[in-house]
């Protein structure tokens, strides 16, 4: 009989697939309800910015652009996705088959606040939230195509404020009467996505890749002014200054990689990625009335004011762009030389916030650029040693951050993290799947003694990305 190639469908476990996705969109819905957040800062421009880039890239710094991985969705450059394979197809695409990923994670923060130069425990406040971080799903179309789709957080407005003042007459400095002021807000955006990547070969032993993504940004922002008068005598109405405002668009960005093999495990990687500049569509109301608050029924309107509803609007999403080299050496597994493995990066990423607008409107928000550095370590592979199969990362970031109220507020942070393989028995029917849980650690400074509040943030971030062979290449006589 002549010889004859098959490409026999693997029966991935749909079921359980489905399962995960479906925990993860009701962790998406009920994780924010119950976040504890109060971050001031967000009160800006379009809120407190989530990290853009997956949990394997913030342990290392948070570069991406040149960052690929058969068995993690780096959904920050799409450029990537023509790389879901394995580490040896990835270098000889003819042999054997695509790998399919699941890639989902979770975020817990605690975020301390502090006044200026007020070191005591009376001068500072803390959270903490456990909110959701990504899900994404990614698809070997070809051996050099594949496609990704999924769902993540792109910023988060949270804050409560409360002021409390003495009015005083201005001519004779008396004291009139005590007010409190309550600011408030809350909201967010998301970006469900679809992108593709696919690479060409342009010399011997070198790749360009090239991705787009689509999604819909879409989000909320409610900000909320609540002033009240305190007077043992005379009773006022408090008042209520509110702005509730919803937007949304279909937002685009692009990527590309270029990747030069210079031996079978060693590979350089410039890659770049952006959005360029983009609007969305923004519907607000505007609200001033007067109200009082019952424990039990929460805040009740007793007169209107002014109301203003659906007004129409644009909020310009400024342009970005991030540019980065990587240098890699893969791991050895096989023979009985067993060689480990390495990887080192960095960024540089530039957002032109100036040229943000709500409703035409400047807001208190300046450019924002970002070096980044890190990398990974793949000790020498030992199948009687665990932790020698263990991916070990670092990185750090130093940047001001896009918000600019009065001062420059300046920003840097340190990262480390882990990447644990969940190891198959070699007669096991899933011999074939692979599943690494991931775990980032981020420490992060944001403000100084010049800035009003000085913010330190906590990130533990843990991510489980399942992975399993798309289809099997089998031959017979």
């Amino acid at each position: 009989m002549r010889l004859a190639k098959l490409i026999t469908p693997k029966r991935i476990n749909t079921l359980g697939v489905i399962k995960i996705t479906a925990l993860t969109m009701l962790t998406v819905s009920f994780l924010p309800a119950a976040a504890q957040d109060n971050s001031p800062y967000s009160r800006y421009g379009l809120g407190d910015q989530v990290p853009s880039v997956n949990i394997v890239n913030r342990s290392m710094g948070g570069v991406s652009a040149g960052f690929t991985d058969p068995f993690t969705i780096n959904y920050a450059n799409p450029a990537s996705y023509s790389w879901f394979q394995s580490f040896k197809e990835a270098r000889s695409p003819k042999l054997g088959s695509g790998r399919a990923i699941l890639d989902v994670g979770i975020n817990y923060e605690s975020r301390t606040l502090r006044e200026p130069n007020n070191n005591s425990p009376v001068g500072k406040f803390t959270a903490s939230n456990l909110l959701f971080s990504h899900v994404q799903i990614g698809v070997p179309l070809r051996s050099n195509w594949g496609l990704s789709f999924g769902i993540r957080p792109v910023n988060r407005i949270s804050y409560n404020m409360i002021k409390r003042e003495r009015l005083t007459d201005p001519i004779s400095g008396t004291n009139i009467d005590s007010a409190q002021t309550l600011s408030e807000g809350d909201g967010g955006a998301y970006m469900p996505n679809i992108g593709t990547g696919m690479r060409f070969k342009t010399a011997k032993n070198q790749w360009l890749s090239i991705g787009v993504t689509a999604g819909y940004l879409f989000g909320k922002k409610d900000y909320a002014t609540r002033r009240a008068f305190i007077n043992d005598t005379v009773a006022y109405n408090a008042g209520n200054w509110q702005t509730k405002a919803s937007y949304g668009n279909i937002f685009f960005n692009a990527g590309l990689q270029y990747v030069i093999n210079i031996d079978s495990r060693l590979s350089a990687t410039i890659g770049a990625y952006g959005n360029w500049q983009q609007k969305l569509k923004a519907t607000e109301d505007r609200i001033r009335e007067t109200y009082y608050y019952d424990e039990a029924a929460g805040y009740t309107r007793l007169d209107s004011v002014y109301e203003d509803r659906n007004i129409k609007g644009d909020i310009i999403y400024p342009s970005s762009f991030t540019v980065g080299f990587m240098l890699q050496k893969l791991p050895k597994y096989d023979g009985e030389k067993r060689e480990g493995g390495w990887s080192l990066g960095v960024d540089f990423s530039q957002t032109k916030w100036d040229n943000y607008r709500y409703y035409g409107k400047v807001d208190s928000v300046r450019n924002r650029w970002e070096l980044r550095l890190g990398g990974e370590l793949r000790p020498a592979p030992n199948p009687n040693s665990y932790w020698s199969n263990v991916a070990y990362r670092a990185g750090f970031f130093i940047g001001p951050d896009y918000i600019h109220v009065r001062e420059k507020l300046p920003m840097y942070g340190i990262t480390a993290g882990i990447g644990l393989p969940l190891v198959q028995p070699r007669n096991s029917q899933a011999r074939n799947q692979y599943t690494l849980i991931n775990l980032g650690f981020e420490y992060i400074k944001r403000g100084n003694n010049d800035n009003l509040l000085r913010e330190n943030l906590f990130r533990l971030s843990v991510g489980m990305s399942l992975s399993d062979l798309w289809f099997i290449k089998r031959r017979y006589d």
